[in-house]
């Protein structure tokens, strides 16, 4: 079965706050489009079996994609969708809006540090770590897709994490876009704490950066903790799957390495719900199916099994 760790969904882009909205309105126009609502989103996935639903909020940029919408599209097809909620720990509220969140059924967090405006170790921020360790909720660090001028860069940089790992080892933590641009540190991570993860969003649409750095993860012995995502509406599930079985395409007729097909089927098969240890229940139901024809991957869901 094919897991997504990483899609996102939206009735409008004013959800996202004016800088956001008007980034993804210009991302709309141009050849492709794009296009974040319940019916694109619901129909991108018919190719996989099963994916996580990611809400947001950022009170610095004004935007919010409620817990309450997020469990509206799980509750479509509660037995192939899982839900994330965004939470803000710079929001006064943030606490109230766990608690409602995880009465909703939403089963782990997703944050933003440089779209929420805070460094990884805020006092605020460890709160919030301290309680998702205890009640074994895993922790998403993700862009909301988009760059923005007021968006503090430096507060994506993968090692303030290190701190949080050793502050709280039992944590699970999924470090999204590997980490990206210090996909160096972010693979060095995976390697020294058991609880860090990473997910290829944002870069699952980069076929060569892809490449190289899952053929460094692997050289380093952490494939096994890199999780398949596609980042929608950024880039397609069926895009990213196909990224990912076409890597070795750059190996064909070189000295360049290959990366074997097992560990990559591995990625793409990977279980976010037992790896991580989520409270929520086997997603079953429809799966995927997926063949190579001339290095390319066509899907159907119309089997149970992944056909290689």
């Amino acid at each position: 079965m094919i897991f997504d760790v990483l899609t996102r969904v939206w009735h409008s882009p004013e959800q996202l706050g004016f800088e956001l909205a008007e980034g993804v309105r210009a991302a709309a126009r141009r050849p492709g489009g794009l296009d974040g609502t319940t019916g694109a989103h619901t129909q991108a996935l018919e190719c996989i079996g099963c994916a996580l639903v990611h809400g947001f909020k950022s009170q610095a940029l004004s935007a919010v994609v409620p817990p309450e919408f997020i469990a509206g599209v799980v509750g479509r097809q509660p037995h192939r969708l899982a839900g994330i909620a965004g939470i803000d720990p710079m929001c006064p509220s943030w606490f109230d809006d766990l608690d409602h969140a995880k009465s909703l059924g939403l089963v782990g967090v997703n944050i933003s540090p440089s779209a929420q405006g805070f460094h990884p170790t805020h006092s605020t921020a460890m709160r919030l770590f301290d309680r998702c360790a205890k009640e074994r909720l895993p922790l998403f660090v993700t862009r909301p897709g988009l760059m923005t001028p007021s968006m503090i860069m430096e507060f994506d940089r993968p090692t303030p994490w290190d701190e949080v790992a050793r502050t709280f080892p039992t944590l699970k933590i999924v470090l999204s876009e590997i980490g990206s641009p210090w996909i160096d540190e972010t693979i060095a991570l995976l390697a020294k704490h058991p609880g860090i993860y990473a997910d290829t969003s944002g870069i699952a649409s980069q076929s060569w950066r892809l490449y190289t750095t899952l053929l460094h993860a692997h050289e380093a012995g952490v494939l096994d903790k890199i999780f398949l995502a596609s980042g929608f509406p950024f880039a397609s599930p069926a895009a990213a799957v196909e990224a990912i079985y076409s890597l070795n395409s750059y190996a064909l007729g070189t000295n360049l390495s290959a990366i074997p097909r097992a560990a990559l089927r591995l990625i793409v098969e990977r279980n976010p719900i037992s790896t991580l240890g989520m409270n929520a229940p086997l997603l079953i139901g429809s799966s995927s199916q997926s063949t190579v024809v001339n290095d390319r991957v066509e899907f159907s869901t119309q089997s149970s099994s992944v056909r290689r």
